[in-house]
Parts: C-alpha cells; sequence; structure tokens
C-alpha cells in the first residue's frame, strides 16, 4: 500500500498549484482522503478531506482558495491550489483514512501517508 504525492513547486505569491496523489497496492475508493501540510517548526496540520461520495471539508485558512477533488477509477485525489500566500509554504502530505466519517480532521485517524511534496510560495 503506497500513496505517492506529486505537483510540488515555487510558485509566487497570487499563483497556483495542483498537488496530486495516487495510491498503489489496493483500492482505495472507500475510504477517506485529506491533505495535510507541515511549514518548518509547526505541527502538522489539516487543510481537507473528501468522503468517498465527494462531501468535502476545508480548513478555515484554504476555504475558497483550494478544492479537494478525487478520482475513483484512478485512485487519485487533487488539490488544487488557487490564489497561494506565503504563508501557504509547508510540506504536504496525502492521507487515507478506512472510516467514512467525516469531516477527518484529525491525523491520528489516517491509516496511510503519502511521502510529502513541497510547496514553497514566495512573496
Amino acid at each position: 500500500v503506497q500513496l505517492q504525492a506529486s505537483g510540488g513547486g515555487l510558485v509566487q505569491a497570487g499563483g497556483s498549484l495542483r498537488l496530486s496523489c495516487a495510491a498503489s497496492g489496493q483500492t482505495f475508493s472507500t475510504y477517506v482522503k485529506g491533505w495535510f501540510r507541515q511549514a518548518p517548526g509547526k505541527e502538522r496540520e489539516f487543510v481537507a478531506s473528501i468522503s468517498w461520495n465527494g462531501v468535502t471539508y476545508y480548513a478555515d485558512s484554504v476555504k475558497g482558495r483550494f478544492t479537494i477533488s478525487r478520482d475513483n477509477a484512478y485512485n487519485t485525489v487533487y488539490l488544487q491550489m488557487n490564489s497561494l500566500k506565503p504563508e501557504d509554504t509547508a510540506v504536504y502530505y496525502c492521507a487515507a483514512s478506512r472510516s467514512r466519517l467525516m469531516p477527518a480532521t484529525a491525523a491520528r485517524g489516517y491509516d496511510y501517508w503519502g511521502q510529502g511534496t513541497q510547496v514553497t510560495v514566495s512573496s
């Protein structure tokens, strides 16, 4: 079982990035998927989650700017990030939870984690 995150990079403030997280090893179509991030010196924090049937939930700090989506046919979850700010700079992690409960904001509720992808937003 493996989650592979990609799509991070360096972008100017106001720009956009799209993160992807591909799952392999088993089918995750019924799992809740989430994105978390961790900035240097800070704890890992919840960003967004999506249920197996498309119900979404966002942290207040990203609401209206980020969009989480999933493609069950390809076992992939995405995070579209628009209007990026320097405070969005962090390593972004995707995760999968066997539970179907939402909003799934706690990191301890997730069973599988990707390796992380760096997002840097310059001012």
